[in-house]
């Protein structure tokens, strides 16, 4: 599946809410639909986004038991939103969020990246292999007194990646959703 990599090819390949439901379609039930309540593999598509199970006749929507599910937003928006964190150097951060969803509060944007932060962990995935790369750096903000490690009020963070060819990192992008 195509996978954008400019804003203007973001807004080619997604111009409405029903362009994002058929691209998240593809990535869910490219392989074919299966019902979470019966299992069965043949199904109705009532509109887009949404199948009806021939079997059971449970209504399921592509967005079912995603970080997507219930959500009152356009899809478009949300599909924006992932865009943007994957294509930040630094993943993205709330304030950045905000402004270019134009969202009118800062909580809705924190939630969002909190949310997509917490579904793009996988349970149980697999260890870092390979060649690894590993930094560190301090956050906490300027603060008058001693510099770099051993500072107060400042926190360690480190990050660890794996190394595959010229690509850093686990390979990921808009599959977060399915």
């Amino acid at each position: 599946m195509a996978y954008p990599k400019s804003k203007k090819e973001w807004t080619e390949l997604f111009p409405d809410e029903q362009s994002c439901l058929v691209y998240l379609e593809n990535l869910r039930w490219g392989e074919g639909f299966v019902c979470p309540g019966c299992g069965g593999d043949a199904a109705w598509q009532l509109r887009a986004g949404v199948r009806q199970c021939k079997e059971c006749n449970r209504r399921v929507t592509v967005t079912a038991g995603t970080l997507l599910h219930r959500t009152k937003k356009p899809i478009r928006d949300w599909m924006e939103a992932a865009w943007h964190v994957c294509n930040q150097k630094y993943g993205g951060n709330a304030l950045g969020l905000q402004r270019t969803l134009s969202h009118g509060s800062y909580h809705t944007s924190w939630e969002w990246l909190h949310r997509m932060r917490h579904a793009m962990v996988t349970p149980g995935r697999r260890l870092l292999d390979g060649e690894v790369e590993v930094d560190e750096t301090f956050i906490g903000g300027i603060k008058p007194g001693k510099r770099g490690r051993g500072a107060s009020g400042k926190t360690l963070v480190l990050v660890a990646a794996e190394i595959r060819g010229r690509a850093i990192g686990r390979s990921g992008g808009l599959a977060a959703f399915a």
